[in-house]
């Protein structure tokens, strides 16, 4: 993968985030030349810690992918862009759903468009989500799966997704999806539940308090950061990605009790509750999750490498040295 990237600019939106944050890191250890956009806005997930030293070897421009003269300057000349900006958050998105459609919906097709009139050339990974697919009809869930999002942020994220391969057929701007599935890992947001409840899980254990699980029967599969980084790579390399969307997903499967009890064993110590959903959760709970991703390795070659007590391991041990650095 070095030979594609050396040398190579390659734009990162969201790039101060958890994901964009792990694949700058990367993509400067195989020599490109790595240029950072993130608004910053607190509630999203950007933090320069993420960056904390290789900050002298990345551009950053802190602006807003909704601001089109921005964009417009940014995209000219790259070679690839990691389109990872967005709204994440489930529950902002029903509290607020002018801003999810602005920022995952709106903003898209305006990045679409800069593209297409400045830097046709490009190659773009969008990252989506699993949660487009709503309350699955059967498991593991595949890429042929109906789309039925429970949420204003699953609608507003498979608009933007579908722009990126309309453009893809229509336009010729070579893009593909990958649907993510709860990738966690260090850096990732654990302030709160906004990127995933498993952040706030190792916040509460690493602090010393007990942490509550909601329901604790639903199955779900886990993304470790450095395997869904990997995933972003290849799509990017692959020319077969073009105009392809993959599911990517753990290779184990675990209910959230027994979750709960692996991350409290790893930990050595810690407590945690059982307890009934909220009623605002419980709306937009989507029961049991676990992805088929057996179309991303037959055509891509990728397969998750990072056991599930193994990434665990290594998130705990993180925020135990950087806790301070995410509260």
């Amino acid at each position: 993968m070095e030979n594609f990237f050396s040398e190579k600019k390659v734009i990162i939106t969201g790039g101060l985030g958890f994901i964009g944050s792990n694949l700058a890191r990367r993509l400067v250890e195989l020599g490109a030349n790595v240029t950072l956009v993130d608004s910053l806005i607190p509630e999203y997930g950007g933090n320069l810690f993420n960056i904390a030293g290789i900050e002298n070897r990345v551009r950053i421009n802190v602006s807003d992918v909704r601001d089109e003269h921005s964009m417009r300057y940014l995209v000219q000349g790259q070679d690839y862009l990691f389109n990872l900006a967005g709204q994440t958050s489930h529950m902002d998105s029903m509290q607020n759903p002018y801003t999810d459609l602005e920022i995952n919906c709106r903003a898209q097709l305006s990045i679409l468009e800069t593209c297409r009139h400045y830097n046709p050339k490009i190659k773009i990974v969008f990252a989506s989500t699993r949660q487009i697919y709503g309350k699955p009809d059967y498991l593991p869930v595949d890429e042929k799966h109906l789309l039925r999002p429970t949420d204003v942020n699953g609608v507003n994220k498979m608009a933007g997704e579908w722009y990126h391969i309309l453009y893809n057929n229509v336009y010729g701007i070579r893009a593909c999806a990958l649907r993510l599935t709860n990738t966690y890992g260090p850096r990732m947001r654990v302030k709160d539940a906004r990127q995933t409840f498993l952040g706030i899980w190792i916040k509460l254990l690493v602090e010393g308090k007990p942490f509550e699980v909601w329901g604790g029967e639903q199955l779900r599969d886990f993304t470790y950061v450095e395997d869904a980084v990997d995933a972003l790579l290849l799509a990017a390399i692959k020319e077969k990605a073009n105009g392809q969307i993959y599911n990517l997903g753990g290779s184990e499967v675990i209910s959230l009790r027994e979750l709960a009890k692996l991350l409290v064993k790893v930990n050595s110590t810690g407590e945690f509750e059982v307890r009934e959903f909220p009623d605002d959760r419980k709306r937009i709970d989507i029961g049991d999750y676990y992805a088929d991703n057996s179309q991303i390795h037959s055509e891509l070659g990728w397969t998750p490498k990072v056991k599930l007590e193994e990434g665990l391991i290594h998130s705990l041990e993180f925020y135990r040295h950087y806790l301070q650095d995410y509260i």
